[in-house]
């Protein structure tokens, strides 16, 4: 069970709880300004530990592995009016429930942009240029030296890179593709200003099937709503190239990962590079195995710089709303 830094509630101060372990200056931090519920063991709370934290606090700290449904959100206490989420995704939140029951959420929007691109490219090029086969083969002692017909891989160079979602962190990895001469097409809601497609090169497809049929590889980078549950699906994984390649720093949920396992086994699709899952932290030992596909434990914005900033983020967010403000990272939908 967390432990609060204080037995009885700080008079004048906030009380927040907190469900992982963030950095020690962040939790320093809080504990200088808030009266602080703390999960130092960092592990997931069970039901009823988040029962009895949302039943206690005026202030919840959740972050991407804990699920905020509306029942949980029904049972909160009366004195919860914040849910200042760690991390900019909020799809494991009911905001429609919170709305209802008068609680504010707000997140970290732009913090982890650039580490997410980041690792977007590292999955691009280990899986193009086959680096986990290549690693496997070197702890083992298997490697008999270069050779001019082993290990090939394929060149990012005038490849067709089609990214599913142009918001900040697909335009950041549009950026970054560029610099590898990679040909950046994209489908989103809507498209972007002309202006905004010049400077970084990429081309609108209309159509989620026009990509998937051009693209050499696929970048997934939109959010997990009841619309793009399973948008790579069977019939959309079979309408990329054998030689295709999926790259996943967004949600599990949005790819069929039976689908997707299914086409890597068969050869209908060629590699993947996967940092999210549908049933974290459980991974498809087929995944694990295969020998072009990379597989990381969702480290997207795992960066000491990156987790730093979306404390103070945090903890801006929650001092605003203390002071009776309205904080600049209010979460709107469901709330027009």
């Amino acid at each position: 069970m967390p432990s609060s830094s204080e037995n009885r509630r700080i008079e004048g101060r906030a009380r927040v709880g907190v469900t992982r372990h963030l950095l020690p200056s962040v939790e320093r931090r809080m504990e200088e300004l808030f009266d602080v519920t703390l999960n130092r063991e960092d592990r997931p709370l069970t039901r009823d530990e988040m029962l009895a934290l949302v039943g206690s606090v005026d202030v919840l700290v959740p972050t991407v592995t804990d699920h905020i449904d509306g029942d949980l959100i029904a049972q909160a206490g009366p004195s919860l009016k914040l849910i200042a989420n760690f991390g900019a995704g909020t799809d494991h939140i009911d905001l429609k429930a919170a709305r209802a029951k008068g609680i504010m959420v707000t997140n970290t929007p732009g913090v982890f942009t650039e580490d997410t691109a980041d690792m977007t490219l590292a999955l691009i090029i280990g899986v193009m240029r086959r680096m986990r086969e290549g690693t496997r083969i070197i702890r083992r002692g298997e490697w008999s030296g270069w050779a001019p017909s082993t290990m090939l891989g394929r060149k990012l160079a005038d490849k067709k890179l089609g990214i599913i979602g142009m918001g900040r962190i697909g335009q950041a990895v549009a950026h970054r593709a560029r610099a590898f001469g990679l040909n950046v097409s994209y489908h989103n809601r809507h498209r972007l200003p002309e202006a905004v497609e010049r400077m970084l090169g990429a081309d609108y497809v209309p159509t989620l099937d026009q990509l998937l049929e051009t693209a050499d590889i696929v970048s997934l980078h939109c959010p997990a709503t009841a619309a793009t549950h399973n948008l790579l699906d069977a019939r959309a994984i079979g309408l990329m190239k054998p030689s295709g390649v999926i790259v996943n720093t967004a949600r599990g949920e949005l790819i069929d990962y039976e689908a997707m396992i299914e086409a890597l086994e068969t050869g209908r699709l060629w590699g993947a590079g996967l940092d999210v899952f549908p049933n974290e932290p459980e991974v498809d030992r087929r995944l694990v195995d295969h020998p072009y596909v990379i597989t990381q434990p969702h480290l997207g914005s795992a960066t000491e710089e990156g987790r730093a900033a979306s404390g103070e983020r945090v903890i801006a967010n929650i001092r605003v709303w203390a002071d009776g403000h309205r904080p600049l990272d209010q979460v709107l939908e469901g709330w027009a």
